[in-house]
């Protein structure tokens, strides 16, 4: 009997042994954690929602400018939402000029930064790579059929939140999601990546500084 209850006890931790295998995934794309307001990615800790502030990190308000011909003559920082909606920045967050996000007085809540070009290939690579990448940045929801290769697994939840050109027009929410890294690419432009309904993979462009996009930040 006291043999018997050997080889069950054996079988027993066998089994224990074969489950956590099973379950010890070593994906990238898995986040190490999901904690409220973050994602951990890699060794990289994002915040899990678009930025929505209205001030700078010491408090002085960032202008709101929803009207167009004011929007076209900025050269420092502004937010506004899509197409004047409020209702939208609730659910998707406020964009911003390129102004704003290279303000000295810090766009981004303190203890986090705005996400540079470095950090953005960085989080790409984690994925897999940038033709893969896309899909598994990409929320499951809101974004217009069909949303090519979304999964989510990231935890990221990229949301299509459109654009604001820098003619002050909004455009293709529910279709594009666009976000700004922290660095420029020439006096009139600044890098971004940019995600679309019909494809997997992100890409990396430069927009001129009036547009206003989508931010997230990512922790010092």
């Amino acid at each position: 009997m006291r043999k018997q209850n050997i080889v069950l006890l054996g079988i027993f931790l066998l089994t224990i042994f074969v489950l956590s295998g099973c379950n010890n995934s070593s994906d990238p794309v898995s986040p190490a954690s999901n904690t409220a307001g973050t994602i951990t990615i890699g060794s990289q800790v994002w915040a899990d929602k678009n930025l929505d502030v209205s001030t700078y990190r010491n408090g002085d308000p960032i202008p709101q400018v929803q009207d167009s011909i004011a929007w076209t003559n900025l050269t420092t920082g502004a937010w506004c939402y899509y197409n004047g909606d409020a209702g939208l920045g609730t659910t998707y967050g406020k964009i911003y000029n390129w102004y704003a996000v290279n303000d000295a007085r810090g766009l981004a809540p303190l203890g986090y930064h705005i996400s540079t070009d470095a950090e953005w290939t960085l989080l790409t690579n984690n994925l897999g790579g940038d033709t893969i990448a896309g899909g598994k940045l990409k929320a499951l929801t809101l974004w217009q059929a069909p949303n090519t290769g979304a999964t989510n697994s990231s935890g990221f939840t990229a949301l299509p939140a459109g654009f604001r050109n820098n003619i002050g027009n909004s455009y293709r929410i529910t279709v594009d999601g666009y976000f700004w890294t922290a660095n420029e690419y020439n006096s009139g432009e600044a890098w971004d990546r940019y995600l679309w309904n019909e494809r997997k993979d992100i890409n990396r462009y430069s927009l001129n500084k009036k547009y206003g996009l989508s931010v997230r930040c990512i922790k010092d």
